[in-house]
């Protein structure tokens, strides 16, 4: 566990020096993090529903079985056979007792789908107003880029996917590091053996 917080610290820290060092990006990165969340409250929307769903055909098939047993109970009261009669009665109430806990489950899932639906409408105006954000710095950006003339690009892996894979058979920025770290230890050793 130690390791995994020790690099979990680590790329935190990185992420927060890259974004103080390149504050036009921070922007984006909130809007990245914003659909994320919108996503998992579309998502978890989906899921309530399809719960919603399933409790309401419990609620219909319980719903079904007690009428059943209360025209059971009623026949067997017609007939004169009371022990009939009250155990058809007392599967009635088990079945409205399972009944109204069932009931009880879809008011909170009812209530958990509004909560979620207010949450996604939220999390959605925030990406708008973030959005007009971003045009707007990237106008003022692109303005003093000009006037500037700061090259482009500086900040290109941030506009890659962030699902691209940097482990593929021959990853030329890999391969460039690897070899330049290695011409900087022979560098070394040479110096060292030199003395």
């Amino acid at each position: 566990m130690g390791l995994f917080e020790d690099l979990s610290r680590f790329l935190e820290s990185r992420l927060d020096e890259f974004l103080k060092a390149n504050p036009h990006l921070e922007l984006m990165a909130l809007e990245e993090q914003l659909r994320g969340q919108e996503e998992d409250a579309i998502n978890l929307l989906g899921d309530l529903k399809r719960r919603e769903k399933q409790i309401e055909d419990s609620i219909l098939s319980t719903a079904q079985e007690i009428q059943r047993w209360h025209t059971r109970a009623a026949q067997a009261k017609a007939a004169n056979r009371e022990d009939l009669a009250q155990s058809a009665q007392e599967r009635e109430a088990a079945l409205l007792r399972q009944g109204n806990h069932i009931w009880g489950q879809m008011q909170g899932v009812k209530g958990r789908v509004e909560q979620t639906r207010q949450l996604q409408r939220q999390i959605h105006e925030r990406r708008r107003e973030l959005k007009v954000k971003m045009a707007a710095a990237e106008a003022n950006r692109a303005a003093a880029q000009a006037t500037a003339a700061e090259p482009s690009g500086q900040t290109a892996g941030w506009q890659q996917s962030p699902y691209q894979s940097f482990s593929k058979p021959v990853d030329p920025l890999e391969e460039t590091f690897q070899r330049w770290e290695t011409e900087t230890e022979l560098d070394e050793l040479k110096r060292q053996m030199g003395k």
